[in-house]
C-alpha cells in the first residue's frame, strides 16, 4: 500500500515538474489527417537523383516558391530558383541564421542578389526544416520535404529521403501556413 501511495505521489510531482515548454508541447495542438489524395513523389539519397527531382518540381512552378532551409550550398538548387524568379515567380526563402553565416559555401547571399526575399530565423537553436511549398493555393500545389537538406553533401554524401507531394491543397496549406508563422519571427537577411 505504501508503495503504491509513493508511486502516485511520486507520479504527481513528476507531472508538476514538467518545464513550461513540455507542458506547452502537451497543449499544442495536433493536425487532423489529411485525406489521402494527389501524388507522392520520392528519391533516396545518393542511389536517386533527389536534387534533380527538385530541380524538376521549381521548374513547374507557376505562382510561388516558399522555402525553408536549414543549410543551402547547393548551386543547382540555388540556380534553378534564381530562374523561377527570373521567368516571374515569387520565390521566399527562410533560412536558418547560424548555417547562412557559418558556412563559407552558402548560397543564400547569391538568392538574396538574385532579388530573392531572403529572411532569417533567429528564435530556434536550429530552424531544420527543410521544405519548400511550391503554388500553394493552386490545384497544382506540390511539397517538398524530408531529411534532404538543399546541399550538395544531401545529394552525393550523406543518406538522405525527400517527398514531394503533389496536387493536395490541404497539405499544402498546412505547409505554407507554418511557412507563414515561421516568416513572423524572422528578420531580413543583410550582408555583412
Amino acid at each position: 500500500m505504501r508503495r503504491r501511495l509513493f508511486g502516485a505521489v511520486l507520479s504527481c510531482a513528476c507531472a508538476f515538474a514538467l518545464p513550461a515548454a513540455a507542458q506547452s508541447i502537451a497543449a499544442a495542438k495536433v493536425h487532423a489527417a489529411f485525406p489521402a489524395q494527389g501524388s507522392i513523389q520520392l528519391a533516396f539519397a545518393p542511389w536517386d537523383n533527389a536534387e534533380g527531382m527538385i530541380v524538376d518540381a521549381i521548374r513547374q512552378a507557376k505562382v510561388q516558391i516558399l522555402v525553408q532551409a536549414f543549410s543551402f550550398t547547393s548551386r543547382a538548387l540555388a540556380y534553378a530558383l534564381t530562374a523561377a524568379k527570373k521567368r516571374g515567380v515569387d520565390v521566399q526563402v527562410l533560412a536558418d541564421r547560424e548555417q547562412t553565416f557559418s558556412s563559407e559555401s552558402s548560397r543564400i547571399p547569391e538568392l538574396a542578389q538574385a532579388g530573392i526575399a531572403v529572411m532569417l530565423e533567429v528564435r530556434y537553436q536550429s530552424a531544420h526544416n527543410k521544405v519548400m511549398v511550391i503554388d500553394a493555393d493552386t490545384e497544382h500545389a506540390a511539397v517538398i520535404t524530408g531529411s534532404y537538406n538543399w546541399t550538395y553533401a544531401a545529394q552525393f554524401k550523406n543518406a538522405e529521403n525527400v517527398l514531394i507531394l503533389r496536387r493536395n491543397p490541404e497539405v499544402a496549406k498546412a505547409y505554407a501556413d507554418n511557412w507563414r508563422r515561421h516568416y513572423v519571427d524572422s528578420l531580413p537577411y543583410i550582408e555583412p
